[in-house]
Parts: structure tokens; sequence; C-alpha cells
């Protein structure tokens, strides 16, 4: 059964969103790591490789998006499916996401069916 527990790493400054995101996801088929900040995040990915990270734009250091750039251009993590959480919602914040190959995004507030479904999404892929 352990063969089939997905990984999943959330990486967000804010720890209330981290908490929410963690909460709304446990389930026993997922193994949730978190990181408080870009650097760590980055740290965490190349120590566990998660099955999926989910992304703040927005973190001190390193933002979500010099992450994305940093893992597409490692081969060991250039697959690995990205979910991004962002309170931005222009068209040019959109047009930055889609240029990120992303798995998907979420602007905050999002509801935990959003998540959930998002989630489902990227781990289908």
């Amino acid at each position: 059964m352990a063969a089939f527990v997905k990984t999943i790493l959330i990486a967000d400054d804010e720890e209330d969103l981290r908490l929410l995101v963690q909460v709304t996801l446990e389930n026993p088929s997922y193994r949730i790591l978190t990181a408080v900040d870009g650097c760590r995040a980055v740290d965490a990915i190349h120590a566990h490789i998660p099955d999926l990270v989910i992304l703040d734009w927005m973190m001190p250091g390193l933002d979500g998006c010099e992450v994305v750039k940093m893992l597409r251009q490692n081969p060991d993590t250039a697959r690995i499916p990205i979910v991004m959480l962002t309170a931005k919602d222009g068209i040019e914040s959109r047009e930055q996401m889609a240029s990120l190959d992303l798995a998907g995004y979420l602007v905050k507030p999002f509801s935990p069916l959003e998540l959930i479904q998002k989630v489902r999404e990227a781990l289908a892929r």
C-alpha cells in the first residue's frame, strides 16, 4: 500500500495558508511536506523529489516563479507537476504562469474543493 502514497510539497511563507492546504489534503494517500520559503522548497524538492509541488508565487528570497524556473532546468525535477497559489489574477500574471509549464494555479482565496480537484488533476498528469 505504501507504494501508492504520493508526496506533496507545500511551499508558502504564510503559516495559516500552509496549514489550511495541509489539513485540506490530509489523506492516507498523501505524504505532506512543507517549506516556508522558496530556498527551503528547492532544498526539500531535491532531498525528496515529490510527486507534486504546491507553490506560492510571492515568497521572500526565491519567489515561486524563480523556483519553477530552477526546477524546469534540472532533469531530475523538470517533470514534477506544480500548482501555483497566487493573489495575482491579472492578464499579465496569467500569461506569466502560462509560460511556466504549470499543472495549474489557484487564485487566493480558493475553496478547499478547488484545491482538491487541482491536486487530483495534477497527480493524474
